[in-house]
């Protein structure tokens, strides 16, 4: 049994400051284009900051293997850079117009050439990849990429309409785990990892991506606009169900389900007040059931790497799970 503690934030941070500031420099380098609007765009987008979650996955899987290498650094930058091109292209398709607390990229310079830019990014991303001259690196990100496009267009399928638990998860695992799990892959595959190894990184990378997407949907429902730096309930206004949302629909009364489903079909509060969805999302313990899956998958994605060296990177990587439950944003 490991007697092994769970690292601090700031224990966290020291660890990996000077590779999450190289890999800033990476992308913003990587980000740079002789088409003036792109590197415009690409500067904007890096100047939202945001949480670098999916590269310093990375660096503690590369780290917790040994590996000190340039690649960590190359391939922290390619998983944001395919992170933001996602963002771009999901912020045209919301038809949103804030993220991170500022207006969001297409509000300044429209649609068209957002989604241009956005489909650089990826290019580039797979240009940096192609550096490493590494089989198994490009299979990742590949196979990565369709699950994303497929997510995408899954879930636009099913705007408006009810799903249930297994829609959502199989969603939520292509739209934002596939990534955190490659995240986890990649540090395996610079290292020539075996694959047992390699298959106890991408759970837990595939566990805290599903923690992490709850928690994102739960916040959406019961957060302040202030706080988490873009509209609330915009999921329901956009037609989608999410966990609390699909709890309630299985629960609720008749007049419950029908006040869901009204909002999800007008994708508007005009009839139906987000108060009012609230109420009855925590009359049936809705919101509290998808925390309490959150926090599932958060300890399953710790448990999935119990046999990794005791190192300060699985010092780490016990503390991320707690970070994405305990989060406000």
């Amino acid at each position: 049994m490991s007697t092994l503690s769970i690292a601090t934030a700031k224990e966290v941070f020291d660890l990996l400051r000077d590779d999450l500031a190289a890999i800033e420099r990476e992308f913003a380098e990587q980000s740079a284009s002789p088409v003036s609007v792109i590197t415009e765009i690409a500067q904007y987008l890096i100047a939202g900051g945001g949480k670098r979650i999916r590269p310093l996955l990375l660096l503690l899987s590369a780290k917790a293997l040994g590996c000190e290498s340039e690649s960590r650094i190359k391939l922290g930058a390619v998983v944001e850079m395919l992170h933001t091109a996602t963002l771009v292209h999901d912020d045209i398709i919301d038809e949103a117009d804030t993220r991170r607390g500022r207006p969001s990229s297409n509000t300044t310079w429209g649609n068209s050439k957002c989604v241009l830019a956005g489909d650089w990014l990826y290019m580039q991303a797979f240009h940096t990849a192609l550096e490493e001259r590494n089989f198994r690196v490009l299979d990742l990100l590949i196979s990565l990429t369709q699950q994303m496009v497929e997510g995408e267009l899954l879930q636009m399928q099913k705007l408006g309409h009810l799903i249930n638990e297994e829609e959502y998860f199989d969603l939520i695992y292509r739209k934002t785990a596939c990534l955190f799990k490659v995240s986890m892959q990649l540090g395996a595959a610079i290292t020539h990892a075996s694959d047992e190894t390699d298959s106890q990184l991408g759970e837990y990378g595939r566990n805290l991506g599903l923690a992490f997407q709850i928690i994102d949907d739960v916040l959406d429902l019961t957060a302040s606009e202030d706080v988490l730096g873009k509209p609330v309930a915009s999921d329901l206004r956009e037609g989608k169900a999410t966990l609390a949302v699909i709890h309630a629909l299985e629960r609720g009364t008749g007049a419950d389900r029908e006040a869901i489903r009204k909002v999800l079909a007008d994708r508007s509060f005009e009839n139906v007040s987000h108060p009012q969805i609230l109420e009855i999302l925590n009359r049936h313990g809705s919101i509290d059931y998808a925390m309490d899956t959150a926090c599932a998958y958060a300890e399953a994605a710790r448990l999935s790497i119990a046999d990794l060296p005791e190192t300060e990177a699985k010092r780490a990587l016990l503390w991320v799970p707690g970070f994405v439950t305990s989060r406000d944003r």
